[in-house]
């Protein structure tokens, strides 16, 4: 098991993660077997049906690193998340997380519905490792992002979907996290907020040590990362660079596509036209 140090980073050695359940009949696991969608599905040694979502996953991560997490839905892409964040712990090997963690999901942990907008704002970044003097200091420029005014004042439970991802991602992207896992479907918010939170997510990025990054968008990713992880059925299928890991998975003119988009960002931070 690797020894822990101070530095930023992410060591995770054939780690997988297996959920148990435990009222399964054999009916039902046969109709599994025969169509299922996302990890494995078998028996442990106590005879007990689990669902085996990540399976042997090897990745190690250091300050700097910029990687997507690509794959079919029910792959593993959001188990991978959580089981870096600490929501999961491995059910055989290790997963050594170092550093202050953002997760850029689930988004309503962490929230009361019986209190304010901004006393919400508070809780949130508490529960992020914010403390209270910071989180007061950064109140009106979280609030002005939100748009939603006087709604701040009302209890959370009279907020729409939308709304209340609106105050959760405001929170998120005020800070500065050592390593940032976000996933890219974090919300019911209108198409217009979402392209103002784009800008205030790349900025998160940047501030950000390590960025994990579950996304179906081959422009977003190639526009954050510098490389892939592709997760098919739970395992690491392949890791490598974005434009290696998207043809592969997508075909080649995925990748083609990808790669054009990576020219034109070195392009224009080149200065060249």
């Amino acid at each position: 098991m690797a020894v822990a140090t101070t530095t930023v980073g992410i060591d995770v050695e054939d780690a997988s993660v297996d959920f148990p359940i435990f009222d399964a009949k054999s009916r039902s696991l046969k109709k599994a077997f025969m169509g299922r969608a996302g990890g494995a599905i078998g028996r442990n040694t106590s005879d007990v049906v689990v669902v085996e979502a990540l399976r042997d996953i090897t990745l190690h991560l250091r300050e700097g690193d910029r990687i997507g997490l690509v794959g079919h839905n029910g792959a593993g892409k959001s188990t991978l998340l959580r089981l870096l964040s600490g929501i999961y712990e491995p059910t055989r090997g290790y997963a050594d997380i170092r550093g202050r963690v953002a997760p850029v999901f689930d988004l309503g942990v962490g929230m009361d519905p019986e209190i304010s907008g901004y006393e919400n704002i508070i809780i949130r970044g508490l529960f992020l490792g914010q403390t209270r003097k910071q989180m007061l200091a950064k109140m009106d420029e979280i609030a002005d992002f939100t748009e939603l005014g006087d709604y701040l004042d009302m209890p959370l439970r009279t907020y729409s979907t939308g709304m209340r991802v609106r105050v959760a991602m405001g929170v998120v992207t005020s800070i500065d996290p050592e390593i940032l896992l976000l996933d890219e479907g974090i919300g019911a918010v209108d198409a217009e907020f979402m392209r103002k939170a784009r800008g205030r997510l790349q900025a998160l990025v940047e501030r950000s040590g390590i960025l994990v990054f579950a996304s179906h968008s081959n422009e977003f990713l190639a526009q954050l990362c510098d490389s892939a992880l592709w997760i098919d059925h739970g395992r690491v299928r392949m890791h490598g660079g974005i434009e290696e890991v998207v043809r592969a998975y997508e075909g080649p003119e995925a990748g083609d596509h990808v790669a054009k988009i990576v020219r034109e960002l070195e392009a224009e931070q080149n200065g060249v036209a």
